[in-house]
């Protein structure tokens, strides 16, 4: 499809569309439907507190271990295929979560969910760019907000559902999703198929590069600065999660139930961002103003958590929720920065790595940085500077340069040089 031209968005592309957000849909659904029915859970399966934070620790690692395995999957089998994979993936951890007799399978199951959904987050922006070259904001926004919306819906949902049927059939249920999810993938890889015929011509259904473009994909300082971004997104957003509330008591001398509120703000802050930044982000030349300006919310809430924790600290939550508008910015720049959508699956797989990999140690730090001083100062110092250092980054995407581009003049450099 020719990127040049903006075409209909439906015309030929209707099962694209719905599959990708679906696929989004399913992409944090095992992540938050747990934690509301532990209690359920207990009941039958007795869980310590550590049982509680490897659970809570392993979406990001998770996200990360299954994020870089990603572009094997898809040299091998296509894009499209390997989307069909993941949700075949999630949908057995659901079950296997949901038929657990145990806390060994409880954990077992949740990596599998895990793991689909660590490399569904790889798949989604070079679906975009091979299906929607000519509208990525406007579908990363979409997919964006949908990611938004499959965190808070099973943490709404779980708890009636626990109640009424039990808490197996409520972590069962969003198995049902990721069936559904895979469905428009099935009906286009048929459709594909029935036009190609028996002679095999279009088996591999996206552009991949060999192994060696692979690993040249580490000597990009684009990939790097990406990648950075994208972590310092993703370590404040964990970190927030996990103590905003207590910070809220502690700081801010707010009650139990206002605490909550604020957390739920925080959360809900990035709903609009999704929607607005990738529009932005894809029509600007120069994305890192949209860096910078998320970096310059983070320092103005934590300055003000810091410096005046009582006075107003719903506008420090409200500024410290926009922080993360980073995170729709990375996606649409993992398609902008791109020529083929081979190179997209590489990109996305070691930014989403990286980055999950530094994000799952931010409630971790935070924690640590607390029991030493006793305080909160010193954790949020280091947010300030996690902030810093992804305005750094910011830096090398100044200049709308395509990784394949920069990659190509390296290796021309180093050739002269050797």
């Amino acid at each position: 499809m020719p990127a040049n031209r903006t075409l209909p968005l439906w015309g030929g592309r209707t099962l694209a569309f719905i599959g990708i957000i679906m696929l989004a849909l399913n992409l944090r659904a095992a992540v938050t439907a747990l934690s509301p029915i532990v209690n359920h859970i207990t009941k039958d399966i007795p869980l310590s507190s550590l049982d509680l934070g490897i659970i809570g620790m392993l979406p990001p690692v998770s996200f990360a271990i299954f994020g870089i395995l990603t572009p094997r999957l898809t040299r091998r089998v296509g894009l499209e295929t390997s989307v069909v994979v993941v949700c075949a993936i999630m949908l057995v951890g659901h079950l296997v979560r949901a038929s657990a007799p145990g806390v060994g399978i409880l954990l077992a199951g949740s990596v599998v969910a895990f793991a689909g959904m660590g490399a569904g987050n790889v798949l989604l922006p070079p679906l975009v760019k091979r299906y929607f070259p000519d509208r990525i904001g406007l579908l990363t926004a979409l997919y964006a907000a949908v990611l938004s919306v499959s965190t808070f819906l099973p943490p709404l949902l779980a708890a009636p559902m626990a109640a009424q049927a039990g808490w197996r059939v409520s972590l069962g249920s969003w198995a049902v999703l990721a069936l559904v999810a895979a469905l428009p993938w099935l009906g286009i890889l048929v459709g594909r198929r029935s036009q190609t015929g028996a002679s095999g011509q279009g088996r591999r259904l996206v552009e991949v590069p060999d192994a060696t473009e692979i690993g040249r994909v580490w000597h990009s300082r684009i990939a790097w600065a990406l990648g950075v971004v994208f972590a310092m997104s993703s370590l404040n957003a964990y970190a927030m999660f996990a103590w905003i509330p207590r910070l809220m008591i502690d700081l801010a001398q707010v009650g139990v139930g206002e605490a909550g509120l604020m957390l739920s703000l925080y959360s809900a802050i990035g709903l609009p961002a999704a929607l607005l930044i990738p529009v932005l982000a894809a029509r600007m030349q120069n994305a890192a103003i949209l860096v910078y300006v998320g970096v310059g919310c983070w320092f103005a809430g934590y300055l003000g958590l810091l410096t005046v924790p009582v006075l107003l600290p719903w506008l420090w939550v409200t500024l410290i929720g926009a922080g993360p508008l980073l995170f729709p910015v990375v996606l649409v720049l993992i398609n902008t920065r791109t020529r083929t959508h081979g190179m997209a699956v590489q990109l996305s797989a070691f930014v989403q790595s990286v980055g999950y990999t530094l994000g799952a140690l931010g409630p971790l730090l935070v924690a640590m940085l607390h029991e030493v001083t006793g305080g909160w100062q010193a954790p949020i110092y280091l947010l300030l500077v996690s902030a810093a250092v992804a305005g750094v980054a910011g830096f090398w995407l100044t200049r709308p340069i395509l990784v394949e581009d920069e990659l190509a003049a390296r290796s021309k450099r180093l050739a002269q040089e050797g």
